[in-house]
């Protein structure tokens, strides 16, 4: 299901270093979710809010290990969307 005329430029933007004919929203959500909420304008998540349920975006953002993140996007989006993001070493630790 590659939906590129979906996709506006504003989250194109985000994925500049993929080939956004071949991006699928549901093959490709947590790359997209990750990109947006770490990169992403207004626009960007406004559109990504408006795409996926936000029950989605949580679970998506939580796998997201913290070492992914820019710092500034995590502080926000942890409180945002109440969540706790962890890293590698505690996913590989704890299952």
């Amino acid at each position: 299901m590659v939906i590129k005329e979906n996709i506006p430029k504003s989250v194109a933007n985000v994925l500049w270093s993929y080939d956004i004919n071949k991006i699928d929203l549901d093959l490709h959500k947590k790359l997209i979710i990750s990109q947006v909420l770490n990169y992403g304008t207004e626009d960007a998540t406004d559109w990504l809010f408006d795409t996926y349920p936000l029950d989605e975006i949580q679970k998506m953002a939580e796998q997201i290990p913290t070492g992914q993140w820019n710092k500034k996007s995590l502080a926000l989006w942890s409180l945002y969307l109440n969540i706790k993001p962890i890293s590698k070493l505690e996913r590989v630790l704890h299952g």
